[in-house]
């Protein structure tokens, strides 16, 4: 406001204090009913808007599988040729070279070795998966929104589909080698959902961690290298440690790598019996799943309004 003086000058009156004046941002901010972008809903609405959204994990997922080998020759074929030449190059180096396969006939062990390499597999790409699932894909990230937990569950539920394309050529090696189909084969559904259950919530988990360090990335296929000869890919845990301490092969056959390679095994293979698993064998392999499946939803969730910033 302005008004004129006697001596011909303008004064200008102080604007009348704002409404607004002296409250915080929080305050503003539910007087006129904004909300932060991209805040973490409560678990269960948080659960709601994964539902909604199955359709798109699911056709991500075929997506990212179809182009994983677009640009080779062989196309999809190598989901398949790529495992069974890691066999190949474990057989000849353990089979052959080191005698990984004692205590095992040949027909036993080259289906064991195969299972293994196959089912191992599937865990490790999902944990790959899950380090770069959000520091990979930052920029869908930050122009839609969307529950962020749909990119491990996507990534993890793409290395199913590839596994399931694999055990064809696993039903093959098995028959091959004289494991005919039985009543045992119907225990791979629930192996393949506990293992997927656990793979889960183990790329939710590193997909957080990846989201805040991207050089975990690097790091991680050292880690999966161990994990894998820690975990009896290439031989047979009790045999190999007989003559170690009880409780370092009851540690190494508890771990959940070895547990769901070891049940495939035993739903696959006629010679592999109940005697080569550990104690409460299915309770230890729902305990992993659970934990893991649950946990890591809860780990990840907590950190949703955090990814894509910064």
């Amino acid at each position: 406001m302005s008004e004129t003086t006697h001596d011909g000058g303008v004064a200008v009156s102080a604007p009348p204090p704002s409404p607004d004046e002296g409250l915080t941002a929080a305050q503003l901010a539910a007087k006129y009913g904004l909300s932060v972008s991209g805040a973490r809903p409560s678990l269960f609405e948080y659960v709601r808007q994964l539902w909604d959204r199955r359709h798109f994990i699911l056709a991500f997922s075929r997506a990212k599988l179809t182009a994983q080998y677009s640009q080779a020759k062989l196309g999809q074929l190598w989901q398949v040729a790529t495992p069974l030449l890691n066999a190949a190059v474990y057989f000849f180096i353990f089979g052959l070279i080191l005698n990984a396969n004692r205590g095992m006939s040949r027909e036993v062990y080259i289906p064991f070795l195969v299972t293994g390499v196959f089912v191992f597999t599937f865990t490790q790409s999902s944990v790959m998966a899950g380090v770069r699932a959000i520091s990979g894909n930052l920029g869908l990230v930050r122009a839609l929104h969307f529950p962020r937990a749909s990119l491990p569950i996507s990534f993890a539920l793409q290395q199913l589909q590839q596994l399931l394309f694999s055990m064809i050529v696993l039903f093959v090696v098995a028959v091959g080698f004289g494991s005919y189909p039985r009543m045992s084969w119907l225990l791979i559904v629930p192996v393949l959902v506990l293992q997927f259950l656990f793979n889960t919530g183990l790329a939710l988990i590193m997909a957080r961690a990846g989201a805040k360090t991207p050089d975990l990335a690097q790091l991680m296929p050292f880690v999966m290298r161990t994990w894998m000869y820690a975990s009896g890919v290439m031989f047979s845990i009790p045999i190999m440690l007989a003559d170690k301490p009880d409780w370092i092969a009851t540690v190494l056959q508890w771990n959940p790598a070895a547990i769901y390679m070891d049940l495939m095994r035993f739903a696959l293979i006629d010679g592999y019996g109940s005697s080569n698993l550990p104690d409460h064998v299915w309770a230890v392999a729902l305990g992993w799943a659970l934990l893991l499946a649950v946990g890591g939803f809860v780990y990840f969730w907590k950190a949703e309004e955090r990814y894509g910033r910064g």
